[in-house]
């Protein structure tokens, strides 16, 4: 049996390998290597994948946040309401930007934004909402548009964890996530349902003059070579990574069904196992499976770690320590926050291996090994 990993990176190259490397030949053939011919494709290419205008390439995911509020003209003190259950990326870059985060609760079910807790967040200082997909399901994004709308508020979207899922509005609609908001930003992290072998990310929106003041703040805030109209970053996708991601995209379909396959093997699975809880998906979004992210209920978490570790079945927990209580945000005083669900699914969530390059024979070990822990 093949070491089993988080994320098999390796296995899923070997398996496009002659594509990959190709197209990789052809950018070093080009020289090419900043805004070349391969970043123009896969941009073009993504665009159409998830019927938006602008797609607008830069570094990372980080990036993508921090050029999405820059392009919005936000100012120092204004506040922006996240989820505290979520990767810290999503908050930093609201405090590099001298922006006040407000974190709000999540849903016990999705573990996506929840919208009371949302609504309770608002004051007349708010300016933008920044709902996270979180582990490859979709935020309320219908109800979350109508609250931006009452309060002229942006929404900015954190896609990095759910590229290719697909959200349903009431009347039957359909649009990828990242797509819905004023604004998305995703992340190729390696280990992304779409993963560069690097650093990477974009931003994606209808709006053509955010397109356009992205596209400058990533480059320097330059209209043209050498003339800098607004104060921007440095945060470009190089060439080599947009050739490999152009690759993927073609395959990212079958990917997320590879993830979602997984997915259901572990929840039959566990079905029986009343000290699990399996993650469940919303009517009005599919689930891509970035992570297979569970509730452990009245189990020692690490115990169960340990178990499946001495089985060298890896396990991981996101994320250990929520936002609002993490020590760079010490200074609001965050402690008085009431987020019960964030407070209650801290403790107890755990990931499971889950990638597109999984085999029978490792499910069933893993499967076995989580079962023989409950026996």
């Amino acid at each position: 049996m093949r070491k089993i990993q988080m994320v098999d990176t390796k296995t899923q190259y070997l398996a496009i390998k002659d594509q990959v490397d190709a197209a990789i030949h052809e950018v070093l053939d080009s020289a090419a290597y900043i805004n070349g011919k391969a970043v123009k494709d896969f941009t073009q290419n993504l665009s159409t994948y998830l019927a938006i205008d602008h797609v607008i390439p830069c570094a990372n995911g980080t990036d993508a946040l921090q050029i999405a509020m820059m392009a919005l003209g936000l100012k120092p003190g204004d506040e922006v309401i996240t989820p505290s259950f979520t990767y810290i990326a999503t908050t930093e870059v609201v405090a590099l930007l001298n922006l006040t985060p407000v974190f709000v609760d999540v849903d016990p079910v999705t573990y996506c934004m929840d919208i009371e807790s949302l609504k309770k967040a608002i004051t007349p200082k708010t300016k933008a909402i920044v709902p996270v997909h979180l582990y490859g399901q979709a935020a309320p994004m219908e109800e979350i548009m109508a609250i931006a709308k009452e309060h002229n508020l942006y929404v900015i979207e954190d896609n990095a964890q759910a590229i290719g899922c697909d959200y349903t509005f009431s009347d039957g609609t359909k649009k990828k996530t990242g797509t819905i908001g004023h604004i998305g930003a995703t992340s190729f992290y390696p280990s992304k349902n779409l993963g560069a072998f690097g650093d990477g990310g974009a931003l994606f929106t209808n709006d053509k003059a955010l397109a356009d003041k992205m596209a400058m703040i990533a480059n320097h805030g330059q209209s043209e070579r050498y003339y800098h109209d607004v104060v921007g970053c440095n945060s470009r996708l190089d060439s080599i990574q947009a050739a490999i991601l152009n690759i993927k995209l073609a395959h990212l379909d079958a990917y997320n069904n590879a993830r979602q396959a997984v997915a259901k093997y572990y929840s039959d699975a566990f079905a029986g196992i009343a000290q699990i809880e399996t993650p469940a998906t919303a009517n009005y979004t599919t689930h891509v499976f970035h992570q297979y992210t569970m509730q452990l209920k009245q189990v020692d978490r690490e115990k169960f770690i340990a178990h499946l570790s001495a089985k060298e079945i890896p396990c991981m927990i996101y994320y250990p320590v929520p936002g609002h209580l993490q020590k760079m945000f010490s200074h609001q005083n965050n402690s008085h926050l009431e987020l019960p669900v964030t407070d209650a699914l801290t403790p107890c969530v755990c990931s499971l291996p889950i990638h597109t390059e999984m085999d029978a024979e490792q499910l069933s070990y893993i499967v076995e090994g989580v079962k023989s822990f409950f026996n």
